[in-house]
C-alpha cells in the first residue's frame, strides 16, 4: 500500500476532544442512559459462598413483590453453547445460570427482573439462597502445589543461554521476589447493558471495548448467526481492559431478553463490578541478575507465578519486557498459573508488563545499589542493539533518547545516590527511575467510506472510543488521508453492524484502526473508484513480525517519606515516551498523564483483599478499595521524544499501556531511596513502610 502522505494536516495537531462538549454538558449518552421504549429492569443476585452448590432458589417468595416480572435462575435460563469462546474462554470463562454449581465469591447465580430498578434490586436482596458450601482455596503463593506451567499464546518461556554459568560467574547477584495483589480496573461507568428483539434480531446497547467482537460471541453463545445480533457502544466512560470480553451484564440482559420477552437492562452495581468482573491477577515473581563489577549483564532469570480461575485460562505476561529491555548473553525466562476458586482474571491496563515491570525495575535498580552504580548508567551500559532473545532488529529503539532526556528535564545528574541522605524537616526524600517497553502493532480490522454528495465523506469502522480521544484521532486520520479538512470528515464508530475491527485494548487500537481507514482511502481516490469503498487489512498485517516492535518510555519519580507515619507521597512525576508518531499531543498526554496516575495508584493505594475464611472479598467498594485521588497526584510532566514506527501507516505505535507500565517501579525505587528500605511489595502501604 501506500504511505500517507504527512505534511501538514490534521495529524500531529493538538485538537480537542470532538464529544467534549457534549460530555461536559451531560448532552453524550453511556449505555445505561439510553432511552429503550418498554425496558424492564435486571438485579444481579451473587453468590455468597466461595465454592459449593446452590440448592435452592425460592423466587416464589419474590413473585408478589412489587413490579416483579420474574427469576431467571439456572432452572430456567436460555442454554448457552459450551463451545464458545472468546479470548480466554467461553464467554469469558463465565458460563452465567447453567448449572448449579459456585466456583468463586460474588458468581452471579440469579436475576431478578422487574418494572424498575429499585423494584429489582429490593426484591434480589429479599431471594432466598441456599447453598450446599464446599472447602475453597483462594490463597494464593507461588509454591502453591496446584502450579502449573502456563499455556503462552504470547510471552513464551525462553532459556537462551546458560543461566546457571553466568550467575555463578558473575561478580554481583540479586535475587529476590517482588509481589504485587489483586487490583481491580475500577472504570468511572458501571458495567451496563440492555438487550431486545426486533423480529428475528437481537440487539444491544452495551458498555464495551469492542462491539463486533462481543456480538459474534453473544451470537455463538444464543446458537445465532453473526448478523442476527447487533451490538451498540456510543460513549464509554472508561474500561482499562475490565470491559474488553462479553460481559455479565450482555450476558444476563440478552438471556433475559430472551425469557421475558421485552427489552432488559442490567446496570451492575458498584460492588457487582468489584464482584463480578474480572481483576489484575495477584503475582508473585523471582528475580536472579547476575553482572559484573563495570555493570555488564551477564544473566537475567525471571520467574511468574500469578492467580487464575479453572473456569478459564489467562496468562498474565509479567516477563515479556524482561526479552526486550536489556542486553544479557543469558535469559530464561518462566510462568506459572495456580489455580483457585476465583473469578477469572483478565487484561487490566498494561496487562503482564504492569507487574512484570514492578520487579524487573525494582531488581535492576538493587543490581545498581549493590554496584555502587548510578541507576541511569547501569541502564544506558546494558542497552540492547538488536532483540535480547529474538535477535531481530527492533522496528525503532529510542529508550536512550527516553533516559536522557527525561534525566535531563529532571534534573537526575545533580541526585546522590547514597539513600536516607536528603531530609526536609521530619520527611525524607528520594529520587527513582525506571525504563519501560510495551508491544506495538496491529491487527486485522475493516473499514469503509462513503464519498458523499456534498462533498464530505462518511467513515465507518467497529472502532470503540473508551473516553481516550478515538474519534478525534481518527477523523484526523480520515482527513488526511483523503487530502481534505476534518468538517469533511463524518466517523461512524461503535457499532458491530460496521464489521469486523479489532477492539480497543493492548495499544492496538489506534494503529489497527488508522491502517483500515488508510487503505479504504486510497481505493477510494484511485482513478475510477466507485462512491462506496471497504478495506479490510487482514492481508496487509504480514511483514510485522520480521521486527521487534516496542514502545518505551523512562519515568522519573520524587517521593517525601514520613518516617513517623509510614506515609509515602509523590511529589513529581516526569515520563518521556517514544511511542511512534503522536496524532495528537494533546489527548496523547492526556493517555500517559492517565497512565502514569494509574501508575501511582498502583504504587500506593490498590489492593484488593479477600477474607481467607469466607474467600469473598471484603474492599468491594471505593470505600475499601482506594484508588488515587486528586489530592495524590502532584504535577505530572510527560513528553514525547522523536520516534516512528516504519511499517505501519502514520508510524504509530499507541500511547494506552506505556504511560501506566513503569510507574510504580520508579516510585517504590524512590521511596528506597528516601528510607534506605527496599519495598518489593505493593502497594506501598504505612504498615509495610514502618514495619522496614
Amino acid at each position: 500500500m501506500n504511505e500517507p502522505t504527512r505534511d501538514g494536516g490534521a495529524v500531529g495537531v493538538a485538537r480537542p476532544r470532538i464529544e467534549g462538549r457534549a460530555k461536559v454538558t451531560g448532552a453524550a449518552r453511556y449505555a445505561a442512559d439510553e432511552p429503550v421504549p418498554g425496558v424492564a429492569h435486571g438485579a444481579l443476585v451473587l453468590s455468597t459462598v466461595a465454592r459449593g452448590r446452590v440448592r435452592a432458589i425460592d423466587a416464589g417468595a419474590v413473585k408478589d413483590m412489587p413490579g416483579v416480572l420474574g427469576v431467571l435462575d439456572h432452572t430456567n435460563a436460555p442454554r448457552l453453547d459450551p463451545a464458545a469462546g472468546h479470548f480466554f474462554g467461553p464467554d469469558g470463562g463465565l458460563r452465567l445460570l447453567q448449572g448449579d454449581a459456585v466456583p468463586h465469591a460474588g458468581r452471579p447465580i440469579a436475576l431478578v427482573v422487574a418494572e424498575t430498578p429499585e423494584q429489582a434490586h429490593a426484591a434480589a436482596r429479599a431471594l432466598p439462597v441456599t447453598y450446599d458450601e464446599e472447602p475453597h482455596d483462594t490463597a494464593f503463593s507461588a509454591d502453591h502445589p496446584a502450579g502449573r506451567p502456563a499455556v503462552a499464546l504470547y510471552d513464551v518461556p525462553v532459556d537462551a543461554g546458560d543461566v546457571d554459568a553466568e550467575l555463578a560467574a558473575a561478580s554481583v547477584v540479586v535475587d529476590e521476589r517482588y509481589g504485587t495483589p489483586e487490583e481491580h480496573c475500577s472504570a468511572m461507568e458501571p458495567h451496563s447493558a440492555t438487550a431486545w428483539w426486533d423480529g428475528d434480531r437481537l440487539h444491544a446497547v452495551d458498555s464495551d471495548q469492542g462491539p463486533f467482537q462481543v456480538a459474534v460471541t453473544l451470537a455463538t453463545l444464543l446458537g445465532l448467526p453473526p448478523d442476527r445480533v447487533r451490538v451498540r457502544v456510543e460513549h464509554i466512560g472508561g474500561g482499562f481492559g475490565s470491559k474488553g470480553m462479553l460481559g455479565p451484564q450482555l450476558v444476563l440482559a440478552a438471556m433475559a431478553a430472551t425469557g421475558f420477552g421485552r427489552p432488559v437492562r442490567v446496570t451492575l452495581t458498584r460492588a457487582e463490578v468489584f464482584l463480578a468482573t474480572a481483576q489484575r491477577p495477584a503475582t508473585d515473581q523471582r528475580v536472579r541478575i547476575g553482572a559484573d563489577a563495570d555493570g555488564r549483564l551477564r544473566a537475567v532469570h525471571h520467574t511468574a507465578a500469578f492467580e487464575i480461575s479453572p473456569l478459564a485460562e489467562y496468562i498474565e505476561g509479567c516477563t515479556e519486557q524482561t526479552k526486550t529491555l536489556y542486553a544479557a548473553p543469558a535469559i530464561r525466562t518462566s510462568l506459572t498459573a495456580v489455580p483457585l476458586d476465583i473469578l477469572p482474571p483478565y487484561s487490566m491496563r498494561a496487562p503482564g508488563a504492569a507487574p512484570g515491570s514492578f520487579a524487573l525495575e525494582s531488581a535492576m535498580d538493587e543490581l545498581a545499589e549493590r554496584l555502587g552504580m548510578d541507576p541511569l548508567e547501569l541502564r544506558l551500559r546494558n542497552e540492547a542493539v538488536v532483540g535480547p532473545v529474538s535477535g531481530l532488529p527492533f522496528s525503532g529503539r529510542n529508550l536512550v533518547a527516553c533516559l536522557r532526556e527525561g534525566a535531563r528535564r529532571f534534573g537526575w545528574a545533580s541526585r546522590d545516590h547514597r539513600p536516607r541522605t536528603r531530609r526536609e524537616g521530619r520527611l525524607l526524600v528520594g529520587t527513582g527511575l525506571a525504563a519501560t517497553s510495551f508491544g506495538a502493532g496491529a491487527l486485522p480490522s475493516t473499514a469503509t467510506i462513503t464519498a458523499e454528495p456534498d462533498g464530505t465523506f462518511t467513515v465507518t469502522i467497529a472502532a470503540t472510543d473508551l473516553g481516550t480521544g478515538a474519534r478525534t484521532a481518527l477523523t484526523a486520520i480520515a482527513a488526511d488521508a483523503l487530502a481534505v479538512g476534518t468538517d469533511r470528515i463524518r466517523l461512524r464508530i461503535s457499532d458491530s453492524d460496521h464489521g469486523p475491527a479489532w477492539s480497543a485494548g493492548g495499544s492496538r487500537g489506534t494503529a489497527s484502526w488508522a491502517w483500515a481507514i488508510t487503505e479504504a482511502a486510497a481505493k477510494l481516490r484511485a482513478p475510477g473508484a466507485p462512491v462506496t469503498v471497504t478495506a479490510d487489512t487482514s492481508s496487509s498485517l504480514g511483514g510485522l513480525a520480521a521486527l521487534e516492535r516496542h514502545a518505551f518510555s523512562a519515568v522519573f519519580a520524587e517521593v517525601t517519606a514520613d518516617p513517623a507515619t509510614g506515609e509515602v507521597r509523590v511529589r513529581r512525576l516526569l515520563g518521556m515516551f517514544a511511542a511512534g508518531r503522536v496524532i495528537n499531543p494533546l489527548l496523547a498526554r492526556s493517555q500517559v498523564v492517565g497512565g502514569m496516575i494509574g501508575g501511582l495508584s498502583m504504587a500506593l493505594h490498590e489492593e484488593g483483599v479477600r477474607d481467607p475464611v469466607t474467600g469473598r472479598h471484603v474492599n468491594a467498594d471505593f470505600a475499601g478499595y482506594h484508588i488515587a485521588a486528586h489530592a495524590d497526584v502532584p504535577d505530572i510532566e510527560a513528553d514525547f521524544v522523536p520516534d516512528d514506527e516504519p511499517g505501519i501507516p502514520w508510524g504509530i505505535k499507541g500511547v494506552g499501556e506505556i504511560g501506566n507500565v513503569g510507574t510504580a517501579a520508579a516510585i517504590a525505587n524512590a521511596t528506597w531511596h528516601a528510607t534506605g528500605t527496599r519495598q518489593r511489595r505493593l502497594p506501598l502501604r504505612l504498615d509495610r513502610v514502618l514495619d522496614s
